[in-house]
């Protein structure tokens, strides 16, 4: 199995990066997400892999960051998603968003997903509910100054967990008060009406 490649990024594209490995080149699939975060050509690069053999081919599947690589052998793990569809839905969503969708259970987003209908968006729910963790998202959002509404939701339900609550009733707590009150400015506050509401 081959983990990662470490060479020079000889070309590029949305979809696919070559790189030359001393001399042989490698071939590898690749998601818009991976793609923006690719040096320029002619630069050192290395990417993570995902080596998928078929009968008929052997196929690598090229990641610049950790967490878009553990998502995309998550989602392949689901019955009736093949690594074109789940590197289309990294493509299409990122991985905090679709961390979200997942534990949200939001399956009109991710039916939205090209070649991911209905009854798979379910099946992919059901299968990964459990897999991933809402907070890692919320983490995601809020990393580096972003949003700050995500920051207060996650303070608030990283405070329900501690009280002793599950994640997926804490996450479901404070997400229905912060909905019905948007103007709520801080993570103690969201913390009492969800207490409250209880």
């Amino acid at each position: 199995m081959i983990a990662f490649l470490n060479g020079i990024l000889s070309e590029k594209s949305p979809s696919v990066a070559w790189l030359d490995v001393q001399g042989v080149g490698y071939e590898l699939f690749i998601s818009l997400s991976t793609y923006d975060r690719l040096p320029a050509t002619g630069s050192p690069c290395l990417l993570l892999t995902y080596h998928h053999i078929r009968e008929d081919a052997q196929i690598l599947f090229g990641f610049m960051q950790t967490e878009e690589k553990q998502m995309f052998e998550r989602l392949i793990s689901v019955n009736g998603i093949g690594p074109k569809i789940a590197l289309s839905a990294l493509s299409g969503m990122t991985v905090s968003e679709l961390t979200s969708a997942i534990a949200e259970g939001n399956i009109k987003r991710i039916s939205g997903i090209h070649g991911i209908g209905k009854k798979t968006a379910e099946r992919l729910i059901v299968e990964l509910r459990d897999k991933v963790n809402p907070l890692e998202a919320l983490a995601a959002a809020t990393a580096g100054g972003g949003d700050p509404k995500a920051a207060i939701l996650r303070d608030a339900i990283l405070a329900l967990t501690q009280l002793g609550f599950q994640q997926d009733t804490a996450h479901k707590m404070a997400q229905a008060v912060f909905t019905a009150n948007p103007d709520i400015q801080d993570a103690e506050t969201l913390l009492r009406k969800s207490l409250s509401s209880k």
